[in-house]
């Protein structure tokens, strides 16, 4: 199934993948890397195409995450749009975002700076948790 962006259209299902998504932002712009990383897969993994990034499981997602909030990422915030929400089954989710990380200061994402993301999401125990990260610039 893909959704808009316009919150009248989505299931409850979309709503809870949406709320994750909205939880790793919050995280984010708090600079709180435990709560960011709650959102991941113990088994996660992160890929980035700028800088080249991999991480894999949880705690290595939130140990990158604290030295970023406490580095080059301080203060800064994402600014990020899901464009399409596809629900595989009862367990599985794949969101396309696109987005970017505004810097202190900044109210507006240079264009040198979007990223067009890949979002895997699944649900264990009922919670809906990322599996799976992945952008790229937007060409």
């Amino acid at each position: 199934m893909t959704t808009t962006n316009d919150a009248s259209t989505w299931t409850g299902e979309e709503a809870r993948v949406r709320g994750v998504l909205d939880g790793t932002y919050a995280a984010w712009a708090a600079n709180d890397a435990d709560a960011f990383a709650t959102y991941y897969t113990e088994d996660a993994s992160i890929v980035l195409a700028v800088p080249p990034t991999f991480n894999q499981g949880r705690e290595t997602i939130r140990a990158h995450m604290a030295a970023a909030f406490a580095g080059p990422l301080k203060g800064s915030r994402p600014v990020d749009t899901p464009q399409t929400v596809r629900l595989l089954g009862e367990d599985t989710a794949i969101v396309v975002s696109e987005g970017g990380i505004l810097l202190p200061g900044e109210s507006e994402l240079p264009a040198e700076r979007k990223r067009r993301a890949t979002w895997v999401l699944s649900k264990t125990s009922g919670d809906w948790l990322v599996a799976a990260y992945h952008n790229s610039p937007v060409g």
